[in-house]
């Protein structure tokens, strides 16, 4: 009897923990930060010296980005709470562009831009009743830029970073839309 209440006990809380959290499995394991709304990344750290393959095979750094504030959002075309973030991250591209703010989507698929190329030409999002396509720059990652972030847990993991080049936070999980929002109105000195 008690080692049935046990495993059920554990089972509830196995149930609980995960109705928690909104995010898709990746293959790496590397939490440390929670889901719901991310937690400072602790002293800011430098960005990761990395480049990207963009859609098209052209080599993008992250460094080309300084003097803006970027969101490094990792995600992939079959995570559900992806797509559910997606259409605010159209929005805070266009709203705050001109301010100096990017989203940097970075599809993780195994198979690449083989499978990211045509999903992001031919899926469409809700954005404010209009069906939009992605229009901020995506990029193709893999597990050796993944590990310059410290590894992935689970997508989408997103990454705040400074006009200077500095991690501000870590999400991992899907977003909090109002949170992020305001922590990009911080960090452009809105």
């Amino acid at each position: 009897m008690k080692r049935n209440f046990t495993a059920l006990s554990l089972a509830a809380g196995l149930l609980l923990a995960g109705a928690s959290f909104s995010g898709c499995k990746s293959n790496a394991l590397s939490p440390s930060v929670n889901a719901a709304g991310g937690k400072p990344a602790g002293p800011m750290k430098e960005e990761p010296n990395v480049a990207f393959k963009d859609l098209h095979g052209a080599s993008i750094s992250l460094a080309s980005f300084k003097g803006k504030v970027v969101l490094v959002n990792f995600w992939a075309t079959y995570c559900e709470p992806c797509r559910t973030e997606i259409p605010w991250l159209i929005e805070f591209q266009r709203k705050y562009a001109s301010k100096g703010f990017s989203v940097l989507g970075v599809g993780m698929d195994d198979e690449g831009a083989k499978v990211v190329q045509p999903w992001v030409q031919t899926t469409t999002f809700d954005v404010n009743g209009q069906p939009t396509l992605m229009d901020y720059p995506i990029v193709i990652g893999d597990d050796d830029i993944a590990d310059k972030f410290g590894g992935l847990w689970a997508y989408p993991t997103s990454f705040l970073v400074t006009r200077d080049g500095k991690i501000a936070k870590k999400y991992i999980g899907m977003i909090d839309k109002e949170d992020l929002e305001k922590q990009i109105q911080a960090l452009l000195g809105s």
